[in-house]
C-alpha cells in the first residue's frame, strides 16, 4: 500500500471527441461562455505588416479530413517580436495577439486565421530562423498536442538555412511544412499519418 500523501501520475487519455467543443464553446452555438471565442481574432485595423490568411485542412492516416480537431497558432509579429512578457529585444506590436485558435469546420474541415506575415526571429544559438507560424493540433486519438510549423515559400533561400529545417534528416520531407500561397493566401494542409506525413515536433 502507498501513502495516501503520494502523488502518482495521471493516465494519459485522447482528447476528444468534445475538445473543439469545450475549447470554442460560440462556435459549437454554446453561448454565455466567453463573449467570443478565445483566439479568434489576432488583428484589428491598426495591425502593423503584411495581412495574410492562414488555411488549409487536416488528414487522418487513411487520408479523410478530420473534422473536430483544434488548431492554435503562435508567431512573432511583422517586425519579428513575440507579444509575450519574455521577449526582452523589444516592444512587440499591441494590436497584434500573435496568438490565435479555430476548430476545423465540420462541414469541409478547413480551418482559417487572418494574421500577418511573422517576422525573423533569432534561433537560440542568435542565427536568424526564417519567418514561421507554429502550430498545435489537437483532435480525437490524439493523446498529446502535434506540434509544428509553417513555413513560406517565397523565403526560399531563408528556409534553406534555417536552423530547424537543417535538422531535419530526411531534407524531402522538409516540403511538408512550407505553405503553397496565392495571393495573400497561404494554405498549409496537415497530414497527421502516411504518405506525406507532416513532421512533428519533440518539444
Amino acid at each position: 500500500m502507498q501513502e495516501s500523501s503520494y502523488l502518482k501520475e495521471t493516465p494519459s487519455q485522447t482528447a476528444g471527441p468534445y475538445v473543439h467543443i469545450g475549447l470554442t464553446p460560440n462556435f459549437c452555438d454554446i453561448g454565455g461562455v466567453y463573449a467570443e471565442d478565445l483566439g479568434s481574432a489576432m488583428v484589428n485595423d491598426k495591425t502593423l505588416g503584411e495581412r495574410i490568411t492562414v488555411t488549409g485542412r487536416i488528414y487522418d492516416g487513411t487520408g479523410a479530413l478530420v473534422r473536430d480537431a483544434v488548431v492554435e497558432i503562435w508567431q512573432a509579429d511583422s517586425a519579428g517580436l513575440y507579444n509575450s512578457p519574455s521577449e526582452m529585444r523589444g516592444t512587440a506590436d499591441p494590436n497584434f495577439t500573435g496568438w490565435g485558435r479555430c476548430p476545423t469546420s465540420a462541414e469541409d474541415g478547413a480551418y482559417i486565421f487572418e494574421t500577418v506575415k511573422p517576422g525573423r526571429v533569432p534561433f537560440k544559438d542568435g542565427s536568424m530562423m526564417a519567418p514561421h507560424i507554429s502550430f498545435w493540433i489537437v483532435a480525437r486519438g490524439i493523446n498529446i498536442g502535434l506540434h509544428t510549423r509553417m513555413y513560406f515559400p517565397e523565403e526560399a533561400d531563408a528556409n534553406k538555412a534555417d536552423p530547424l529545417l537543417s535538422r531535419i534528416e530526411h531534407r524531402e520531407r522538409t516540403a511538408t511544412m512550407i505553405a503553397s500561397r496565392d495571393d495573400t493566401t497561404c494554405t498549409f494542409d496537415i497530414r497527421l499519418q502516411g504518405e506525406q506525413e507532416t513532421v512533428f515536433l519533440d518539444i
